[in-house]
């Protein structure tokens, strides 16, 4: 009978160091995606209305979309879209740092 209560509790005790190892590893993978908060439509290039935005993660990367429809398009090409966003991107900022206290006309 001791042997058996022996037994039962090494066996207890293998288990609860599996789970505990199997628990971290998957801890471990989750990784929280970063939200990229882009303005404009990758696909559309229209400003996005907050009221109506529709997000798409893509490799650990939120992006918005002003629309469903172009979140599928999306999906058809994703680096031709996140390509053409980061050109869009570069290019304010490029047109920032040219005149810098230009204003926009109105």
């Amino acid at each position: 009978m001791k042997r058996l209560a022996v037994f039962t509790l090494i066996l207890l005790l293998i288990a609860g160091v599996a789970y505990a190892a199997e628990q971290e590893n998957t801890t471990g993978q989750v990784k929280k995606a970063e939200v990229v908060g882009n303005e404009i439509c990758p696909v559309s290039g229209e400003k996005i209305d907050e009221k109506m935005k529709q997000t798409y993660e893509y490799k650990g990367k939120i992006y918005n979309f002003c629309c469903p429809m172009c979140i599928e398009e999306f999906k058809k090409d994703p680096e031709k879209y996140i390509e053409k966003m980061e050109k869009v991107e570069e290019s304010k900022h490029d047109h920032s740092l040219r005149n810098p206290l230009r204003h926009h006309s109105h």
